[in-house]
């Protein structure tokens, strides 16, 4: 059966980014080979991402590049919710989106054929798909880090036993993962 996940990155006070959009503070923690994102990727079949995570990707495509060996690294097709006009990248199924995620979200779950989709970023789309009653799971690796202040992570009060923590493995010496399935009233 077909999940979606928020999987994501935050710092040990609870953000996903400086208030400038970097994710600078999260390269050094951790390499991609001591995650569990080879096999997460491989489960995903589409992407949602919101467009300061897309512009992101536009603007360090070289640290991309270099993290991942390419500048759009997915080949699952991506849904960046927008509502400005947004540059394309040659070669990437991206498709621009605006409105409420529960019509989008059925498109989605579509083209991913069985597979799950990941809601790449930020926090408040995370956060729309919990409003519509359309998330899963939330995998957070948990940096030893902190930015004082950011972009949150979840910006949402959600109380257990909503939250059920399923698991929690240790990355390197940066990071912690926690695994939490959200339990649909």
């Amino acid at each position: 059966m077909s999940k979606t996940q928020y999987y994501t990155a935050s710092s040990l006070d609870g953000f996903l980014a400086t208030e400038d959009d970097s994710l600078d503070w999260l390269f050094p923690l951790a390499s991609l080979d001591e995650s569990s994102y080879p096999a997460f990727i491989a489960e995903v079949g589409a992407l949602a991402m919101g467009s300061a995570t897309y512009e992101w990707m536009l603007r360090n495509a070289e640290a991309v590049l270099k993290e991942t060996g390419a500048a759009w690294p997915y080949t699952q097709p991506a849904w960046v919710f927008t509502s400005r006009q947004l540059p394309s990248i040659e070669g990437a199924d991206v498709r621009f989106v605006s409105g409420a995620v529960g019509p989008v979200w059925a498109q989605m779950k579509q083209a991913a054929a069985g597979k799950n989709i990941w809601i790449v970023g930020g926090g408040d789309l995370a956060g729309q798909f919990h409003d519509a009653g359309l998330l899963d799971e939330l995998i957070v690796q948990i940096g030893s880090a902190t930015l004082g202040s950011g972009k949150p992570l979840f910006p949402r009060r959600v109380l257990g036993p909503k939250l059920a923590l399923q698991s929690v493995r240790q990355m390197g010496p940066g990071m912690a993962e926690l695994r939490y399935e959200l339990r649909q009233d």
